[in-house]
Parts: structure tokens; sequence; C-alpha cells
């Protein structure tokens, strides 16, 4: 059951009551459901089938009564009913920043504007700016919210797109005449954002084949198909392309179709310069097709070593494979803890605790506790004496581990705030007192790039900052990174030797692959978080773990690859330093 998108319908049912009128407590509920079921510290499947979702605080009866509908029957009357009476332009409107559900209304009623092509060609008009509390920049900030949710239309995050994939890859994995299947494209090379799923299958039975993926119940509709390839709508909206081949091409037509396109020409051209030619289905010599058993094979009959997926974007990898300089890239296995994690001190669900407790049950060596500052009052951020008590609760924790021989430990953190003038939300008496301190912006995104700038490096400046975290900002399909010369950001953290932050939460993945090359280049280390907020959300250092390493990264430069101890003595040779 997947909790994300449980808790995506009950926060779309508290905006789409919104958007009606409806009274505000009654949208509230529906907030406060999707929030406890993200952040729940138990499996939501088990706490259907014991029924024992009413002992979730803040689940009344009509909340359980929709979770175990959902759970019967993969959706939800009220849900549905809800999103079929109102004009499906709405909704998106509400990913667009600066428009809530009060605004929404008064252009749908007012300006009898539904759609985002209308929004747009009101915006082209000025007739935004006869709505009252509708300014010139605010209009302007509207224009431009537009033109990121069309470009971003249809598009799926990773996580979400490979859990349906891998769903499909099973159950194709399943059908007598496949002897091989697997995830191919984009999401096979691990891109952030993805507009459809590919899969590549081998089997005796083509026609059979597709007519078993075409009957499965995620498939809504058939929307193409061929002799080799058809091309199905799932029922949450995702794109699906199974191409259907002969054991023997299988190798090939998995190369062919991981992509990128890019990779793939280069790949042509350098068989052709070796008297080669190689497509979707084979590598071929004159008329003679050279048999190979898997990808490894084709790559080793080009001269190369086998190209992870997650590199194959033609950026130096087939050069860096033929000269034998690939990198060994950072393995799952090798997180040895994580850092950025919140509890119910501030707006995580769990206790603290309890998320230790559940990071050393998943393998963990340490976790870094990372809850909010006292600025981030809407996300109930640490008063000075809170921190405090965190601190003694944590010292309290650490040394029963010692005394019961538990080779577990939990650092002290905190996620501060970077103000708009590039000050920590904390003195530096508060801030010596803790192990780790990693710098976010949560605020005044629309800042210049200059000043953007000028206010993360000044925070970069403050010696007890460790890590920065989430560079940019961005909220993928959301909200679009703010401006910052990301060049200086990194030079600064170089000099300073403070960790840059890929934050593994799905809808972040922030510092971008492209950004994570750079800096590897520059000496910068990096550590892979997960944000988490409960305790199933801590393995996103390890399952989103793909798409940083499209940044060519290896074990020696992600920082949490440390063991607790190698960690500790990173953060006491910084305080050291002042």
């Amino acid at each position: 059951m997947d909790r994300h998108e449980l808790a995506r319908i009950f926060n779309e049912t508290g905006l789409l009551l919104e958007l009606k009128g409806e009274n505000p407590f009654k949208a509230r509920a529906y907030y406060n459901a999707a929030r406890t079921v993200e952040n729940l510290g138990e499996d939501l499947e088990k706490l259907v089938k014991e029924e024992r979702l009413h002992e979730v605080p803040g689940f009344g009866e009509a909340i359980v009564k929709k979770i175990h509908e959902w759970a019967q029957t993969g959706k939800i009357e009220f849900y549905e009913n809800l999103k079929n009476t109102t004009p499906p332009g709405l909704l998106e409107f509400l990913r667009i920043p600066g428009l809530g559900p009060k605004r929404i209304n008064q252009l749908y009623t007012v300006l009898k504007i539904s759609s985002l092509e209308d929004l747009e060609e009101a915006c082209a008009k000025d007739r935004l700016l006869t709505l009252p509390g509708f300014g010139a920049r605010t209009q302007e900030k509207i224009c431009a919210g537009v033109k990121f949710v069309k470009e971003h239309r249809g598009r799926f995050l990773w996580g979400e797109a490979m859990a349906s994939a891998l769903e499909l890859r099973e159950e194709l994995a399943g059908y007598p005449a496949v002897s091989r299947v697997e995830v191919a494209g984009s999401l096979r090379r691990s891109t952030p954002v993805v507009k459809d799923a590919n899969l590549v299958a081998a089997t005796g039975d083509p026609r059979g084949t597709m007519a078993f993926l075409a009957g499965l119940p995620q498939v809504e509709r058939v929307t193409g198909s061929g002799e080799a390839k058809i091309s199905v709508l799932l029922r949450n909206g995702l794109n699906v392309d199974l191409q259907v081949v002969g054991e023997e091409e299988f190798p090939f037509a998995l190369l062919y179709f991981t992509g990128s396109r890019e990779h793939n020409i280069a790949l042509s051209r350098l068989a052709k310069e070796m008297g080669y030619e190689v497509n979707k289905s084979g590598i071929f010599r004159g008329k003679e097709r050279l048999s190979c058993r898997d990808e490894a094979e084709v790559y080793r009959q080009l001269g190369l070593l086998w190209i992870p997926p997650e590199l194959r974007e033609n950026r130096g990898e087939i050069e860096a494979a033929a000269g034998k300089q690939l990198p060994d890239l950072v393995e799952a296995g090798e997180i040895r803890g994580v850092f950025h994690v919140h509890s119910n001190y501030s707006d995580g669900g769990t206790p603290l605790a309890q998320m230790a407790e559940a990071a050393a049950a998943a393998g963990y060596q340490y976790l870094g506790m990372a809850d909010h500052s006292r600025s981030a009052f809407y996300a109930g951020g640490l008063s000075e004496e809170e921190l405090a008590a965190q601190g003694r609760e944590i010292d309290a924790l650490n040394r029963e581990y010692r005394e019961r021989g538990i080779d577990f430990k939990i650092f002290k953190g905190i996620e501060v705030e970077i103000l708009p003038s590039g000050e920590l939300d904390y003195t530096p008496e508060v801030l010596r007192e803790l192990d780790f301190v990693i710098g976010s912006v949560h605020s005044h995104f629309s800042m210049d790039r200059d000043a953007m700038t000028k206010r993360i490096l000044k925070a970069m400046e403050n010696p007890y900052l460790t890590m920065l975290g989430h560079p940019t900002g961005r909220l993928l399909l959301e909200r679009p990174p703010y401006e910052v010369d990301l060049e200086a950001v990194l030079a600064k953290a170089a000099e300073k030797g403070v960790v840059i932050e890929f934050n593994a939460n799905p809808y972040r993945l922030d510092l971008d692959w492209t950004w994570i090359r750079r800096a590897k280049e520059m000496g910068v280390l990096i550590a892979v978080n997960p944000d988490a907020h409960s305790p199933h959300e801590l393995d996103l250092a390890r399952s989103h773990l793909p798409v940083a390493r499209k940044g060519w990264l290896e074990r020696k430069d992600v920082f949490n690859t440390r063991t607790a101890v190698e960690a500790a003595e990173y953060f006491s040779r910084r305080k050291q330093r002042f």
C-alpha cells in the first residue's frame, strides 16, 4: 500500500473541499489525515489488516472508513466525486505558486477561468489586475507558474514511476513465455522526472505477452500496439511501453531502449569505426550477428567496460569505459548512516527514540537528528530550551546504547534556517553544543540571483555550518529552484569544508545530479540525506541513491559512507579549527 498516494488523495480532498467553499474545518481534517499518513510510525498495510487504524491519533471514523475503502477497492468514492465535479483545470491551478483555493475561486467565479490556457491568456491581457489583491507582481508570478506547470504536464517522479514499473516487471516475469524482463529508458537511467516507463521482455509468445500486460488490473487502456510493442496507460496516469523481443535480441534491445539517445549515437559511431553495426537487434560484422548473452558482452565487443545505466548520458562515460577509468559507483550497502532526520520534536510524526530504533533496525550505524530551528514556526521549530532538552534525550539514549553494548550512535544536530540576511537562526553559543548543523533556505525564494547567492555564501562563512541542505530549494513538479550561483556555492563549500546535501526526498533530489559531478570535481563531499519525517523514509538514502549516482559518485565522495567514529572525528576536527 502506497502511503504517499493515500496522503496525496487526502491532501487533494482537502483542497477540493476548499475550492468548493466547504467548511474549512472539514478540509483541515483531510490535511491532518494526509500528514498523519505520511508520518505513520507503523506499516499502513499492517494497521489496516489488524483493524487498528482507530488507534492512530487524529484518525476519526470517517477517515478510517475511507482508508479501508481505498485498501479494498483502490479508490475513495468521496474523493472521486469531488474530483469529477470540479473543472480539471482548477486542480492544475493548485500547483501554481501563489494560487490558493481562495484566489482560484476568484479566477473561476469572477473571470470564468477554468484552464491553464484560459489563465495564460488572461495573464497576457492583464485581466488578473482587475481582481482585488492581484497586483502586477502577483500576476507575473502566476504567469511564470503557468509556464512551469505546462512544461511538467504528464511528468512523474522517478520513485513513483519506478515503483509502478517494477510492479509490472514482476507481473510479466511470472508469465510463462517470458524468460527475461527489465525496466529500461529514462527510469533505468535514474532520471529524476520521467514522462513514461519502458520495459523490454524476451518472450517466445509476443502476442500473448502483450495481451497479458493489457489485461493487468493496473492498466486503464491500451493506447497503441504493433507486432513487437504495446503502449498502455495505467490507472495512475503513467504511460508504459513494452517492447517484446526474442531471447537472442534481448541484450541489444535492453541497451538500445535504455538509451540515452546521445549515448546510443556515440556507441553506434564507435562501432562503425571498428567495422561493426550496432542496433536494437544486435551487433553485426557485415551480415553476421555476434552472439552476446548480456549488455556487458555487447560493451566488451566494442572494447568497453560495462557502463552503469545511470551514466549513459554521453558525458564522457564512453571515453572513460574505453580507458578503464569508469568510477566505482557508491552502492546502497555502503551508506553507513543518515543525517537530516526529523522527529516529533518538530514536524516529524515519530518520537526520537523510535526513529533511532528504526534506523538501527534498517542496518544503519548512526542517525543525525536535525529538527527544524526556531524561526520555522510553520514546522514546529525548536526553541533553545527544546533543543537543549532534545540534546539531553540524545545523551541519555547514547549512554543506554553503550551500556547495552549496542553499536549505534545518535548525533546531535539541527536543520537551521538560513535567514534572508544570511545569518543562522541560533547564536554561536547554541550551535557549538551540537555535533553538526545543516543550513537550509525555507523562505524568501524570490530573491534575485545575486542576493540569494550572497545570502547562502554568508551562511557558509559561519564556522558552525557543517552541511548545506537541499541547495536549490526545488520541489520537483511543484516549484522551480530559486536563482543562485551554484558554481560560487560549490567553490565556497570546497574552501570551507562544508558538506553539500543530496536530499533524497522524492520531490527534491537536490543537489541535481548534473551539479553533483561538478561538486565531486571540486573536492566537495556529498551527504546523501533522507530528510526523513517518519521511519519508512529513512530508506530514501538508499532507494534514491541511483539518482545521486548519475553524478559519478564513488564511496569516497559520500560523507555518510564513513563509520560513526569517522564522522565524529570529522565533526570534532571542524570544531577544533575554530
